[in-house]
């Protein structure tokens, strides 16, 4: 049984960049957050306001607890906004809740990736969790076939991970290029917002890139063992 493999110096490095990108996004979310937006919008505000422009005016925005909780709910098809971003009017705020309608655009759009996504969560969410067992099981009973099972239950899982970053791309640009043209932000506020949203984003690359790389770790080892 292989305790340490090569691979595994890159995936403590990726480890590293996660764990500095969670302290980026939180670090630069209280930053922007004392920075009010000149239109003395709130974050409910400025996604209702959004939602309507783009005629989801069925799709309600809800306040939840929590800080950086928000999401948008494909299912109940509501805008959910953490509650210093609901009722704030700083950049940080309108940023979040702005990237949060654009995947309501998307859902309403149909954009592909966004699509693709919905259609994979339901195996996903039954493959990641089954995975990990087969992985520890192939490789401690030594089972190739077992441990082959579990690569492909995990790299549906990968495959998740990577089908999100378009995703949260898209809805980013989305997003901005809203917020200029609706007149949310001035111009020279764009930057903040700029900052908020690839603060953000960098956190899903961090964890694809972890995920890949640990694929990537397990088709060596099955390849190994299949050519001794």
């Amino acid at each position: 049984m292989i305790l340490f493999h090569p691979m595994d110096f890159l995936i403590i490095i990726a480890f590293g960049v996660s764990i500095w990108a969670q302290f980026r996004v939180k670090g630069t979310f209280n930053r922007w957050a004392q920075v009010p937006v000149q239109s003395g919008m709130t974050g409910y505000d400025a996604a209702r306001r959004m939602l309507d422009n783009n005629g989801l005016y069925d799709v309600p925005v809800e306040a939840v607890r929590g800080t950086l909780t928000d999401h948008y709910d494909p299912v109940q098809r509501v805008v959910r906004l953490s509650e210093p971003v609901y009722y704030e009017r700083s950049i940080s705020a309108v940023s979040v809740a702005c990237h949060e309608v654009g995947h309501a655009i998307q859902h309403s759009v149909s954009y592909p990736m966004l699509v693709a996504r919905h259609k994979m969560f339901p195996l996903v969410n039954i493959t990641s969790g089954i995975a990990p067992l087969l992985l520890i099981a192939g490789f401690f009973f030594q089972l190739s076939g077992l441990l082959l099972l579990g690569i492909i239950f995990f790299s549906a899982a990968v495959t998740f991970q990577l089908v999100t970053l378009p995703v949260e791309f898209n809805a980013s640009s989305r997003a901005r290029e809203l917020m200029v043209s609706e007149g949310f932000i001035t111009n020279e506020e764009e930057r903040g917002v700029a900052k908020v949203l690839n603060a953000a984003a960098l956190t899903y690359v961090a964890a694809a890139l972890i995920s890949l790389l640990e694929l990537i770790k397990y088709i060596m080892i099955f390849t190994n063992r299949s050519n001794e």
